[in-house]
């Protein structure tokens, strides 16, 4: 089911829904009276299940409430392992998918459906060699250096599987890991698994130079002036790439599996996905968000330094 999908029915559901339910606000009618939320809720799945899903597709009911701050019946649904919410007007009538609260702005609104732990996790997945993935490490670097250990912020990497049919140009072990931008983006991502791994206090400093400096054409040495430079063991890294390799590329095909990563960058905060503004502040908040208890770290604003793009690489 692509989101497209839901998108376009929303559209045309939701402008429907606001008319009937203004409408109804001056002219009352027998068809206007409030059904149970049990029946309404049971009327919209079954209504889901029938005409906008298809057959191999199934919508169940996780769960129903009424909502006080709009008035409005809410339930939550799953189709496959996607989870939906939708409104619907409490006489039954009217489906609202994915009703939009006007009272908070889409930034407020994403900040606030972060799941919140003791300590916030943000994973950032990108192609070493993605303009887009590389914006995106420089905008999370000022937050890194913020936050430090307070949070824990890593780096992963968009592993596809039989890109270009396996080419040994894209791919190692006959198609099972593969890069979009060639074999030479895949290995720099594995040095940069390695050093996060083993050199963890020295990667986000390699990180920014190394993108700046190095390009795909020469990133075979290039790589090792800045290790050099940031005092990375450069002999470890070669190590751990050499023996290493699948046991660091199958966990992050699982972990890539597991949020359903396809494109760079993506960034996932306490398991869930961040689709607001590519800013260090938008960031910090967003980070900042998933503590239960921020740290105070959290109140200080940081610059936007970055001027990140909206694009990405899949």
């Amino acid at each position: 089911m692509k989101k497209n999908f839901f998108t376009n029915i929303l559209i045309g559901v939701f402008i429907f829904g606001i008319a009937f339910y203004l409408g109804s606000v001056f002219k009352p009618s027998e068809s206007q009276k409030t059904i149970s939320l049990d029946k309404a809720s049971n009327r919209a799945i079954d209504y889901i299940n029938r005409y906008l899903l298809k057959e191999n597709s199934k919508a169940s009911l996780i769960d129903k409430v009424l909502d006080d701050k709009s008035g409005l019946y809410k339930i939550k649904f799953k189709v496959k392992n996607q989870e939906i919410e939708a409104y619907l007007t409490r006489n039954g009538n009217y489906l609202l998918l994915d009703g939009i609260d006007i009272t908070m702005s889409p930034q407020e609104k994403m900040l606030s459906n972060i799941p919140k732990k003791d300590f916030s996790e943000a994973l950032l997945f990108v192609m070493s060699y993605c303009p887009f993935g590389n914006q995106a490490e420089e905008t999370v670097y000022p937050v890194v250096k913020l936050l430090g250990e307070k949070a824990k912020i890593e780096p992963h990497y968009v592993i596809y599987q039989n890109y270009m049919n396996g080419s040994p140009d894209y791919c190692l072990e006959n198609g099972k890991y593969c890069s979009m931008h060639g074999i030479k983006e895949l290995n720099q991502d594995l040095r940069e698994m390695c050093i996060f791994k083993y050199q963890k206090d020295k990667f986000w400093d390699y990180l920014i130079e190394v993108d700046k400096k190095c390009n795909l054409e020469n990133i075979t040495t290039c790589w090792q002036k800045i290790a050099k430079k940031h005092q990375i063991d450069i002999e470890k890294v070669k190590e751990c790439q050499e023996n290493e390799a699948i046991s660091l590329l199958e966990k992050e095909v699982s972990l890539n599996k597991k949020y359903q990563v396809t494109g760079s960058p993506t960034l996932i905060i306490n398991g869930s996905l961040y689709q607001g503004e590519r800013k260090p502040e938008a960031y910090k908040q967003a980070i900042c968000a998933g503590f239960s208890e921020p740290p105070k770290e959290c109140q200080q604003k940081l610059a936007t330094s970055v001027n990140a793009s909206s694009g990405s690489c899949r």
